[in-house]
């Protein structure tokens, strides 16, 4: 496996893992023991970059990511994510966001308990507070970096002028946001910045949430409780519409005699060095599928023939539900 160096020094193969669908947000949870197994395959093919959060169950991926990499501890990179308001005690989730620097403390606690560790390689703020300064935040994770009980500092779906901010207090390892051939935007700003910055990108829903498989069409009918039955881009007329862009895809993908999520994830690590992609899979063919993106050469051509392609389609629907978007950019 190949390794890139995030912000900060980190180093993590070039392709994570992350474990959310496997407890949450895409149908229900999974098998545990087939999910340690999965996760400790992983390990054996040589990933070290492993995704979660308190917030994805609530609190049960924490537990089933903790279990399965206790064995090979020191040896991964452990990413997990405090920020939204959810009772310790039943997990019930509140309205909005809490990063709070004492509830950054508790939470802290709490999840290097389910993760079976006595720290966190990489910590996120899972969404921006806006009730708290991005200074006051950075400074209580700079506290918990100080007494070793976390390594690096991340943000997840910030603003440019928040991670400026915040990386003025305490330098970011990592920044996490969406990002694929089906969601370009942070190419705009956000790159640019983290260039000049040398923070890390970790981009999340790098197949689109799925559709840059080629596996999802206009007819697939999800879970009832499958997070894409909300998400106006995974509406019917949206995926009709949107098959262009998995065309283009398929279409490298047939001459390079790859699949296309080979190709979309090779486009990703092909964009920057310091880019490091966390697709998440329960089906261990999918995890050895993507692996495979990692020794995928696309080259300039290549690039070039996707980009040109990629530029005559408009992408439809919005990536998040309303409320979820108004969470995001900050």
């Amino acid at each position: 496996m190949k390794t890139r160096i995030l912000g900060q020094g980190l180093e993590v193969s070039a392709l994570g893992l992350g474990c959310m669908g496997m407890s949450a947000a895409y149908g229900p949870a999974a098998d545990k023991q087939q999910m340690i197994a999965l996760i400790r395959t992983a390990v054996e093919r040589g990933v070290t970059h492993f995704d979660t959060a308190e917030a994805y169950g609530p609190f049960a991926n924490e537990a089933l990511v903790g279990e399965a990499l206790a064995p090979v501890r020191d040896q991964v990179v452990i990413a997990t994510k405090f920020g939204f308001d959810i009772d310790p005690a039943t997990g019930a989730r509140g309205a909005g966001t809490n990063s709070q620097p004492a509830h950054i403390r508790a939470v802290v606690e709490a999840s290097l308990k389910r993760l079976r560790s006595e720290r966190i390689d990489l910590l996120y703020q899972h969404r921006v507070d806006p009730a708290v300064p991005i200074e006051d935040v950075a400074d209580a994770v700079k506290t918990l970096i100080a007494e070793g009980k976390v390594a690096h500092f991340g943000l997840s779906e910030a603003g440019v002028q928040t991670i400026r901010k915040a990386h003025a207090v305490q330098p970011l390892a990592a920044v996490q946001s969406e990002y694929s051939l089906f969601w370009r935007e942070p190419e705009q700003e956000l790159l640019p910045l983290l260039e000049e910055l040398g923070i890390g990108f970790v981009p999340f829903n790098p197949l689109g949430a799925g559709f840059l498989t080629g596996k999802i069409d206009e007819n697939t009918q999800f879970d009832a409780t499958d997070f894409r039955t909300v998400v106006p881009r995974f509406s019917v007329e949206s995926r009709r519409a949107n098959m262009a862009l998995v065309d283009v895809v398929k279409a490298v993908a047939a001459g390079k005699g790859a699949t296309p999520a080979q190709v979309a994830l090779a486009w990703l690590l092909a964009q920057k060095p310091w880019i490091s992609p966390i697709p998440g899979t329960t089906k261990l063919h999918r995890l050895d599928e993507n692996l495979g993106a990692v020794d995928l050469v696309l080259d300039e051509a290549d690039l070039d023939r996707i980009d040109e392609e990629v530029a005559q389609i408009r992408v439809s629907g919005a990536r998040l539900p309303e409320a979820a978007l108004r969470m995001t950019g900050k």
